[in-house]
């Protein structure tokens, strides 16, 4: 089996199912992860899944990824707008990063359209609300190190 694919998650992500559904959907990050491990094992992949609300965390997990890791699908929330952190991370690993998130970005407020993840990762999901992480999983399965 190959290494597990990093599925990484930021800050508020944890009130999801609550928090403005209207944006968000009605899924918890729990029937997210959910649906990640049953899309990761259909691909012949099994899933590390995380949440923190802070930046060094994620950093931490993400260097942590780069020798544990196949592929990682991050999902920065609003981290992706502000992290150089985040970024230079990205930048430091030959392990795969795929962005993803539940909304659109581009079709919001206007600081959200820029990503200093978005500037590292090789490609971005978004828009397709949970699915976006089926979606992300299945780019990452593709591009995963063996």
């Amino acid at each position: 089996m190959p290494k597990p694919i990093y599925v990484l998650n930021g800050p508020n992500l944890n009130l999801l199912g609550t928090r403005q559904p209207h944006i968000y959907g009605a899924d918890s990050l729990d029937d997210i992860r959910r649906r990640c491990e049953a899309r990761a094992a259909a691909l012949g992949h099994t899933v590390v899944f995380r949440q923190s609300n802070k930046e060094g965390e994620l950093v931490d997990w993400l260097n942590e990824a780069a020798t544990a890791a196949s592929a990682v699908v991050l999902n920065p929330a609003a981290y992706g707008h502000t992290s150089v952190a985040l970024y230079d991370a990205i930048k430091a690993m030959q392990t795969p990063v795929v962005e993803c998130h539940l909304s659109n970005p581009m079709a919001r407020e206007a600081f959200r359209h820029h990503s200093y993840v978005s500037m590292a990762a090789v490609g971005t999901v978004s828009g397709f609300g949970a699915r976006s992480y089926e979606l992300a999983l299945d780019a990452a399965a593709g591009l995963a190190a063996v």
